[in-house]
């Protein structure tokens, strides 16, 4: 060991002993040698630049695959909402067009409305007229009315004698239908009946078609009141008889009571239909 130690002595001291020219292959000899060791230490051990190079890679994919799964979530939630919406949107056009054909009812029974209040209005019209006429027409008082009464039958038709006149009654529920004042087909012809009697019996008379209604109040949107319901109503009748020519117009005059003169109580449905008329009233005085 000590004959080593002392060959590697003399090795190195005769080295240094060498000229700089001609120790410069040596230091080549020395680096190859380092540099024979540096692949391997280079090989085990990256560079810090290619280190944090690869660790920002890995921050970066981990990043996006944090996006990634933030957009997915998104995009389900963007997709509930997507057919909440389309099932509100179809809950809307629903009650558009429930709204619309309610809109569409309303006008058409404004227009109802429109058109009854029109024709009352033509027939109190007519009505102010006929009493005009009425005013003007010559009467004279015939009081033997009451005692020489003439018999009316009408099949289906009250008659009865209310002091000096006389009350041919005609009931609504075979004139109209419910809640109008439009002459049913198959009633005209107890108008007819009773017309053709009173003109046998009383050619001369003043004749009051005198309407009358129920306790009820009229159906919503059709008639603002049971007197102008009543007024309808006698208001057909004397349109109908004036047609027909049976009685004369000048010897007609309207009246509306509405409720006012019920003829039996309005407790019952009975007394109700029996209240509900037309009335042709003969009146004792005479037109000329």
């Amino acid at each position: 060991m000590v004959g080593v130690l002392s060959q590697l002595h003399a090795a190195v001291a005769g080295i240094l002993r060498v000229p700089l020219s001609a120790s410069w292959p040596i230091a080549l000899i020395l680096a190859a040698a380092g540099c024979q060791q540096n692949p391997a230490t280079v090989a085990q051990q990256p560079p810090a630049a290619w280190q944090q190079q690869q660790l920002a890679m890995a921050q970066q994919q981990q990043t996006l695959q944090s996006r990634a799964g933030t957009l997915d979530f998104d995009n389900q939630e963007l997709q509930t909402k997507l057919a909440q919406a389309q099932q509100q949107n179809k809950i809307l056009e629903q009650n558009l067009a429930t709204t619309r054909e309610q809109l569409s009812s309303t006008n058409q029974m404004l227009a109802q409305s429109r058109e009854a209040q029109q024709s009352t209005q033509q027939q109190s019209q007519a009505l102010a007229e006929s009493m005009q006429k009425r005013s003007a027409t010559m009467i004279s008082a015939n009081n033997s009315l009451a005692r020489n009464l003439p018999t009316i039958n009408v099949p289906g038709v009250e008659v009865r004698q209310d002091g000096d006149v006389v009350r041919v009654e005609l009931p609504d529920d075979r004139l109209f239908n419910p809640g109008t004042a439009q002459l049913r087909q198959d009633g005209v012809s107890i108008i007819d009946a009773a017309a053709a009697a009173v003109a046998r019996s009383y050619p001369n008379q003043i004749i009051g078609v005198e309407g009358h209604t129920d306790s009820d109040p009229p159906q919503q949107g059709m008639w603002l009141s049971n007197h102008q319901l009543s007024m309808a109503r006698a208001g057909a009748v004397f349109d109908y008889l004036t047609s027909r020519g049976q009685l004369r117009p000048q010897q007609l005059f309207l009246v509306a009571h509405g409720s006012n003169h019920p003829v039996v109580s309005n407790a019952s449905a009975q007394g109700k239909a029996r209240n509900r008329r037309v009335e042709l009233v003969v009146y004792p005085d005479q037109w000329r």
